[in-house]
C-alpha cells in the first residue's frame, strides 16, 4: 500500500484525511501539524508530527495550509526527489521546492468541518510535471472521488475566480437576504425553496436560460422600487450592478 504525508490540519486536510481512510491503496502516514491539541481531537495521536523536516518520505506529501505558507512548508521538507503537490486552488505549481517532485491536488469545494461531504462527488482537479507523477495522482484521485480532472495551473486561477462567484458571492448574497429578512421579522425558511430550486436549475439549464426576475424583464418599475427600498448603501449599490450586469448579458 502506497503511502501519503499530510502537511496541515484545516477544513481541506480534515476531509482529505477522512476520504483517505476508506481508501483501498494509500494509507496515511504522518500528519505534520502546528497543534497536537487540536488535531488530536480527529487525528490519530500516532500518525501527528510537530516538525514538517522530521516527516520520513512517502509516495505522495500533500500540502494544505493557507496559500501563503505553501513555500515556506515546501522549503521545510527535508527529503528530495519525492512527489509533493499542495491543494491550493490559486497557487502556481511552480512555487514548490525544487528539490521534490511537483503537483497539484486540488479538491473544487467548500468545506467546513462540522458538515459532512461526500467526497465521491467532490471534484478533484490535478497536475503535475511529468507524466508518471500526473497517473500517480489520478490514481489516488480516483480513488477517493468520481470526479478527476486535468487541469493546468492558468486553468485553475479561472476555476478559482468562478468559484468565488458562484459559491463565496452567492453565499453572500444569502447573507444579505438573512439578514432583510430577519429586519423584518420574515422567517428566513420561506426562501428556501427557492434557493434551492435556482440551485437546481443549473443541472438542465445554462445561467442565462435560466434567469428570471425583475432585471431581465427590465421592469424598471420594480427595481426602482427596490432600490429605494433598501437602506443600506452598499446592498443598494450592489442591486444596482448586479441588476445593471444582468441586463447586458441577457
Amino acid at each position: 500500500m502506497k503511502t501519503i504525508n499530510m502537511i496541515g490540519s484545516g477544513n481541506v486536510a480534515y476531509h482529505l484525511l477522512n476520504a483517505l481512510k476508506n481508501s483501498s491503496q494509500f494509507r496515511v502516514q504522518n500528519v505534520a501539524v502546528r497543534s497536537l491539541e487540536k488535531a488530536k481531537q480527529f487525528i490519530e495521536e500516532e500518525l501527528l508530527v510537530l516538525d514538517i523536516s522530521n516527516l520520513q518520505p512517502a509516495d505522495i506529501t500533500i500540502i494544505s495550509v493557507s496559500d501563503n505558507a505553501i513555500k515556506e512548508v515546501s522549503d521545510a521538507i527535508a527529503y528530495e526527489n519525492s512527489l509533493v503537490v499542495h491543494t491550493s486552488g490559486t497557487t502556481a505549481m511552480q512555487l514548490l521546492n525544487d528539490k521534490n517532485r511537483k503537483g497539484v491536488f486540488y479538491p473544487l469545494q467548500t468545506f467546513s468541518k462540522n458538515k459532512v461531504v461526500n467526497f465521491k462527488e467532490v471534484p478533484l482537479c490535478l497536475e503535475a510535471e511529468d507524466e508518471t507523477d500526473l497517473k500517480e495522482l489520478k490514481s489516488l484521485a480516483a480513488d477517493l472521488s468520481d470526479n478527476v480532472f486535468e487541469i493546468s495551473s492558468e486553468q485553475r486561477k479561472s476555476l478559482h475566480v468562478s468559484a468565488v462567484f458562484v459559491s463565496n458571492f452567492v453565499n453572500h448574497m444569502y447573507h444579505i437576504g438573512h439578514t432583510i429578512c430577519e429586519e423584518h421579522h420574515i422567517p428566513f425558511d420561506v426562501l428556501k425553496p427557492l434557493i434551492t430550486e435556482t440551485a437546481d436549475k443549473i443541472n438542465y439549464l445554462t445561467p442565462q436560460q435560466a434567469q428570471t426576475g425583475p432585471a431581465v424583464r427590465h421592469d424598471d418599475l420594480t427595481t426602482t422600487a427596490h432600490e429605494a427600498f433598501l437602506q443600506n448603501n452598499t446592498n443598494k449599490e450592489i442591486y444596482k450592478l448586479i441588476t445593471k450586469s444582468i441586463q447586458q448579458n441577457v
